[in-house]
């Protein structure tokens, strides 16, 4: 694969949305398995007990941002009654070490008495919202950062697809869609009305799919998988099924997952950096962005073991080619910060900046990562100074 030139005649995007651009991801996920039972990545990684510890770790590797997951299976569980005492911890510990929090309201995870495939699905998610909202308000928020919910077509895929996580069911991955996006509207449109001026990050994987020959047939078919990955910011945006009432309003920030295996042949096979048909980051960012025209985060990206300051530096890289192109990215969030046992053998466990706890609450820190997040940090901060000189 060559390397992609910069552009001279583009002017460089600096990034200003964020607290600061380089953020870290805590794994929130309260998704079921197909057993039937709940993995909660939030008690799983020990963050529930550890809040204060890990948002200070966050400061101190200059990580100002974070992505964190506000917990709707254990605030409501009982209809219309909510317990915040999971949450208002975790959000006074980010006030206290001045952390600016994107919080997830759903991470493939909801309340048993929720059924997802009703339009009281829809009802419960919005009120919730609004709730989530209201304590938001209360403690003295104007401008929060929401994520309603997350990855919407990867949760489509493994919950109604390959039914991998709830609901549990198979060829049903666009009617979760539809759903998840019409709830993803309601929420939206109850938080607007308790905080105006909050800020909404859209996530889904960010991916490239190839053909495997050069047969119209196979070439056809890749564009079609490719382009699949755009159908839930057209719904949101109302490009595409006007009728959930989707409009541009609702695509306010576009977050971007992206891992060493999120490009693949059409049959399902990983495809290779080396081959030809593979696709530069920065081209696959700057296709989001001249789609939609919106800022971007890259909102979870790592890799596994040794892998992991490489895979940061190749990143950056990319990354760095992007805003000399003038693509509106504003920040890049390192996936996962904290360490978490697996969902199960093959579930993607990306290496995490700070492993998990010893019993005395002590988590060790993956220096070669570690250092190169640091360098990475540097270099970003001269460029823009050389910029505003």
């Amino acid at each position: 694969m060559a390397e992609q030139p910069r552009d001279p005649g583009l002017q460089r995007h600096q990034p200003q949305l964020f607290s600061s651009f380089f953020q870290g991801s805590f794994a929130c996920s309260t998704a079921c398995r197909s057993e039937g039972k709940r993995v909660d990545l939030v008690t799983n990684s020990g963050h529930d007990m550890l809040l204060d510890k890990d948002y200070a770790a966050l400061v101190e590797h200059h990580l100002l941002t974070a992505r964190d997951g506000a917990r709707w299976y254990l605030i409501e569980q009982q209809p219309g009654i909510y317990d915040w005492s999971s949450f208002t911890p975790m959000l006074h510990a980010a006030e206290q070490h001045g952390i600016e929090m994107i919080w997830e309201l759903a991470h493939f995870g909801y309340p048993t008495h929720v059924d997802i495939w009703q339009p009281s699905f829809i009802d419960s998610f919005a009120r919730f919202a609004r709730a989530m909202a209201e304590v938001m308000r209360d403690e003295g928020y104007s401008q929060p950062f929401f994520t309603p919910i997350n990855q919407i077509s990867f949760w489509s895929w493994a919950g109604a697809e390959v039914a991998w996580l709830n609901p549990n069911a198979s060829g049903r991955g666009k009617d979760l869609k539809l759903q998840l996006v019409r709830a993803s509207i309601a929420a939206i449109d109850a938080i607007r009305d308790v905080l105006p001026q909050a800020r909404f990050v859209l996530t889904d994987p960010l991916v490239h799919v190839a053909a495997a020959d050069n047969s119209a047939v196979a070439q056809q078919e890749a564009g079609h998988q490719h382009l699949a990955q755009f159908e839930a910011w057209d719904m949101l945006s109302g490009r595409l099924h006007p009728e959930l009432g989707g409009d541009m309003r609702y695509l306010d920030i576009i977050g971007v997952n992206y891992y060493p295996d999120n490009q693949w042949f059409i049959n399902g096979d990983p495809l290779p950096p080396q081959h030809q048909a593979y696709r530069p980051l920065n081209l696959l960012l700057a296709e989001v962005w001249h789609r939609y025209q919106r800022p971007l985060l890259l909102a979870e990206t790592g890799a596994e073991g040794e892998a992991r300051s490489p895979w940061l530096r190749s990143i950056m890289e990319q990354v760095n080619i992007a805003l000399d192109n003038g693509i509106g990215l504003e920040g890049v969030s390192i996936y996962p910060v904290v360490e978490y046992p697996a969902w199960a053998d093959d579930r993607r466990s990306p290496g995490a900046l700070l492993g998990l706890p010893d019993p005395n609450g002590n988590r060790t820190v993956y220096e070669p990562l570690a250092l190169e997040l640091r360098s990475q940090q540097i270099k970003m901060n001269n460029v823009t100074q050389e910029r505003t000189v």
